[in-house]
């Protein structure tokens, strides 16, 4: 997405990156660039607004249910694999549960989810 004016920040980094900045998971100056886009594109922050909403409707809806802790490890872990898998430039790929075996449901490629070609 682009709204067509030129920015600092491209308008699809800063969607690509939207979500660690609701969750405040980013470096202070990037989140410096990101409000400084969002002051300038109202395409973006109609988006934002948007993510805002819904990340608020769903606390409000879901926020008294405690997360069972195996499930937070799970999830981490496979965030945790993931953003490996894209920092080595390896693409990721995902496979059902019942065919993954202990490869917990992710892949890189080269790997197989069969245990006998390992």
């Amino acid at each position: 997405m682009s709204c067509g004016s030129p920015h600092a920040t491209d308008c699809d980094e800063v969607l690509d990156h939207l979500y660690e900045f609701l969750d405040n998971e980013m470096p202070e100056g990037d989140c410096v660039k990101l409000r400084e886009h969002f002051d300038e594109c109202s395409p973006c922050l109609e988006k934002y607004g948007l993510e805002q909403a819904i990340k608020a409707l769903i606390k409000r809806s879901c926020g008294c249910d405690a997360t069972p802790t195996d499930l937070r490890a799970k999830v981490l872990a496979r965030i945790d694999s993931i953003r490996a898998g894209q920092r080595s430039g390896e693409p990721v790929v995902e496979v059902d549960e019942q065919s993954a075996g202990s490869h917990g449901g992710l892949l890189t490629a080269g790997q197989s989810a069969s245990p006998a070609a390992e």
